[in-house]
């Protein structure tokens, strides 16, 4: 659950994670404890840091640019207003992909519940069902293990990603899903204390589909305009390949 001390939180999360051959100590040693702001800081204590401060914490916490945009998020917390999702874009954006024959596609809002799937991402992943959050279908449903080939990374990433979205103030509806997932998912749990941050826009799932066998879908998330933070998450495969024509096969039976 959503702490008080978010900043601090993820400070000694990130600072946990570390090894001392990673900031160049010899291994056994322990690492060494900075004295001070960065203490006071992880304590709730070091009101407004500074830039300076932040960029010496992002470099010896090797955070990456995505983790350190976020550790400025903790840092400036405010939180900004939730916009609802616009019916008719996300209606008219439904009939869009529905008209998509080969692209798998469905439409998240911003905490990652499903509001429309195409006929295509319905055969493709079921378990993307219109009314569940994407994230709980990943980590709960059984189907999914067997469909991801690499679901241990998946889950990591799309953990990560959901806290960066989530934000450093989440709302009701994301504290619901957060405490959901602690209790339900063991895998939620374990990562979710990491404080990983992700972002992720494109990239490749290998699957083993059971009706076409094993394919390998370039997947892409794509922000929804006007929409009040929804997105298009889509599935497609390169073409000439055997993971075009599994598409095909599944597009022709759906």
């Amino acid at each position: 659950m959503p702490s008080s001390h978010p900043l601090g939180d993820y400070l000694r999360a990130r600072r946990e994670l570390l090894r001392p051959e990673d900031v160049g100590l010899p291994a056994g040693q322990g690492l060494r404890r900075v004295a001070g702001l960065r203490r006071r800081v992880e304590q709730g204590q070091g009101a407004n840091p500074t830039d300076q401060v932040l960029d010496a914490l992002s470099s010896a916490l090797q955070l990456d640019a995505t983790a350190k945009s976020y550790l400025y998020s903790l840092a400036r917390l405010n939180e900004g207003p939730v916009y609802p999702a616009s019916a008719p874009v996300v209606e008219r954006t439904g009939w869009l992909i529905e008209s998509w024959p080969m692209t798998a596609a469905m439409i998240l809002d911003s905490h990652h519940d499903v509001l429309a799937t195409n006929s295509l991402m319905r055969s493709l992943v079921p378990g993307f069902k219109v009314g569940t959050n994407s994230l709980g279908a990943q980590l709960l449903d059984p189907s999914m293990r067997d469909l991801y080939v690499e679901w241990e990374g998946l889950s990591a990433r799309s953990i990560g990603l959901f806290r960066s979205t989530s934000g450093p103030n989440p709302d009701a509806r994301s504290r619901e899903l957060i405490a959901e997932l602690s209790r339900d998912s063991p895998r939620f749990r374990d990562l979710w204390e990491r404080h990983d941050i992700i972002g992720m826009s494109e990239g490749t799932h290998p699957m083993r589909h059971p009706v076409v066998g094993d394919v390998s879908m370039h997947y892409a998330h794509l922000p929804l305009t006007g929409s009040g933070g929804c997105s298009i998450f889509l599935y497609y495969a390169e073409p000439g390949t055997r993971s075009e024509q599994a598409l095909a096969e599944l597009a022709a039976e759906g």
